[in-house]
């Protein structure tokens, strides 16, 4: 029968005694699979004010290489087309993934332990439809100061843990402020341990990602007073190219006047961050300069670029000299 066709009108048949229990049977199938699908309590939605909102963008939830050529080739009617053709087939996971995963897996383990409270993750999937709204989104979060920064898929999959939160952030112009950094591109590094000697007791000013320092460890916290210390499912760590013995105790230091911590300070001394990312398997790591950036991606974790402080001045290059004019 071709579609459209209008069919013949068939007398009803009486189902028989067999066909009415196999179709209740396939009915109680079916609520027992949604019944164990769906939670016996929905999950509370937090206020705004209360919860630690993270935004990520689809393109970092989700693999979608093959949508963005399209695109990019064939023009926006195109990628609509093919959008449509395939809505029913979901899309890979993308390098934040694992990172959203276990953020939930936090929010599982404190509203075990805290039923009725609003102080968890809130997660916040943001995509671009028309450019004008993505301009108006910059301008935004740059009116605010609302940390942000763009993630980097890794060069090959490395396995994470699904029941910790592990997040890793560098420290100058990412926890703390550009000060130093500043100091290094200017005077080079002796001055830099001179000043950071000298100025070891006054804490650094707080860079873009210090209020998201500041909420994991309000979390850790809760996880704390009932005695779960060491089994807590969030874990941070600094890792920085600060040298331990020359410039890490205003780094410590400036944390402690903070009232914040990580659960591990790494001072590589201007070794590359990639091999020990590699053992910590953070799922994010913040840095504000795209070689470390380059560098954690080669190793297989998740870089996140910060673009704050001095780093991000473009270099200014030399002038190409003239050649001599022929006499």
């Amino acid at each position: 029968m071709e579609p459209g066709e209008p069919q013949e009108p068939q007398e009803p048949r009486e189902p028989g005694p067999g066909a009415e229990t196999a179709a209740a049977q396939v009915w109680e199938e079916a609520k027992i699979f949604y019944d164990n699908l769906a939670p016996k309590k929905k999950p509370k939605s937090p206020k705004p004010q209360n919860a630690v909102t993270i935004a990520v963008s689809s393109r970092a939830l989700f693999r979608m290489d093959e949508e963005q050529r399209i695109y990019t080739e064939q023009g926006v009617e195109e990628y609509v087309r093919y959008q449509l053709e395939h809505e029913n087939e979901p899309f890979s996971p993308g390098p934040a993934f694992p990172f959203v995963k276990a953020l939930e897996a936090v929010n599982r383990r404190l509203r075990e332990l805290y039923p009725d409270s609003e102080d968890v993750f809130d997660i916040v999937l943001m995509t671009n439809n028309h450019a004008q709204v993505g301009v108006r989104l910059i301008n935004s979060i740059n009116h605010y100061g609302i940390a942000a920064a763009t993630i980097f898929s890794p060069s090959r999959d490395v396995v994470v843990s699904q029941s910790q939160l592990r997040v890793a952030f560098d420290g100058d112009a990412v926890l703390f402020s550009d000060e130093s950094e500043r100091i290094v591109k200017a005077h080079g590094l002796d001055r830099f341990f001179e000043h950071e000697k000298a100025h070891e007791n006054k804490p650094l000013a707080q860079g873009p990602l210090k209020g998201f320092l500041e909420a994991l460890g309000r979390l850790q916290k809760k996880f704390y007073s009932k005695g779960l210390r060491l089994e807590c499912p969030i874990r941070t760590y600094l890792v920085t190219a600060r040298s331990a013995a020359s410039s890490g105790a205003r780094a410590l230091k400036t944390l402690r006047s903070w009232g914040l911590e990580t659960d591990e300070a790494l001072f590589l001394a201007g070794a590359p961050k990639g091999p020990l990312l590699e053992k910590i398997r953070p799922h994010i790591f913040f840095d504000d300069q795209m070689f470390h950036v380059a560098g954690a991606q080669e190793m297989g974790t998740v870089a996140a670029h910060v673009p704050y402080g001095v780093a991000q001045t473009p270099r200014r290059t030399a002038p190409a000299k003239q050649a001599p004019s022929a006499q």
